[in-house]
């Protein structure tokens, strides 16, 4: 039976890293070259200031679209917002600054939140493809109001799940996040019960195939693949349905893939 139980959870590890890395890390060593990250997540922010965004919702490919499960091409979201910036040598200047929910480097099933540039942003992407949404004006200006209130803290839960379920608050995920700020602004609340049944009445999830088995064993493999949030099926928030419910409410002005030598509608 060990040895049975070892083979099978060999299984689950060899199939199922896609999640477990898949999540919302924070930027180490790069893996694509400095220079090319470091340009591309210029242009990122060239073609936003362009646009005249003042805040944005940006996410970056981390793993291989291959291995994701279907629907989910993108593995870390988080808001960009146009800021005073100090530089390293001290000298100030405008741009984007990332606001992350980042899983915490030595306990994955934990998360903080993390500020950083565009570049170190992009340090740990697969694939210089970036998917954006930029809010409508209106929508900007309440997302920036909570973004810069106690409400944004507030509202993250350190419990870190990848497959963490945005009707529930047991667990989190930098995309759950993000929609918690969202529906915090939309409705002007930071009552957590509201922001949750306001979710589960107007959002729709992305939904995962997970075999009954890996789902099983996975939370074996790494506490951050627990599924304990959910019932019989599985659903997450994702980028992708970020931008549907989005578009479907008129709440965006611009969802679209940028890679560095074009710009696609998403």
């Amino acid at each position: 039976m060990p040895r049975l139980f070892s083979i099978i959870l060999l299984a689950v590890t060899s199939v199922m890293p896609s999640f477990a890395l898949a999540g919302s890390s924070e930027a180490g060593k790069s893996v694509l070259p400095a220079a090319e990250v470091a340009s591309f997540s210029n242009r990122v922010q060239q073609d936003l200031a362009a646009r005249g965004a003042r805040v944005a919702i940006v996410a970056r490919m981390g793993r291989d679209p291959k291995v994701l499960p279907r629907g989910v091409q993108y593995t870390h979201v988080s808001f960009w917002v146009y800021s005073q910036i100090t530089h390293a040598d001290g000298s100030t200047g405008r741009g984007y600054q990332a606001y992350n929910l980042y899983q915490d480097a030595d306990n994955k099933s934990r998360s903080s939140l993390v500020q950083d540039s565009p570049a170190d942003f992009f340090a740990g992407a697969h694939r210089l493809d970036a998917g954006v949404i930029i809010p409508d004006a209106r929508l900007q200006k309440k997302l920036l109001k909570v973004i810069s209130s106690p409400t944004y803290s507030a509202l993250h839960n350190a419990r870190y799940s990848v497959l963490a379920n945005p009707n529930t608050s047991q667990f989190q995920n930098c995309t759950e996040h993000t929609l918690d700020v969202m529906m915090a602004g939309l409705y002007s609340t930071n009552d957590v019960p509201q922001i949750k049944a306001n979710i589960a009445a107007h959002f729709e999830p992305q939904k995962i195939q997970v075999g009954g088995v890996k789902r099983l064993l996975a939370p074996v493999a790494s506490q951050a693949l627990t599924t304990a949030d959910h019932g019989s099926k599985i659903a997450t928030a994702t980028f992708g349905s970020i931008a549907r419910f989005m578009q479907d409410n008129d709440l965006e002005t611009n969802t679209y893939r940028i890679t560095p030598d074009k710009v696609i509608r998403f």
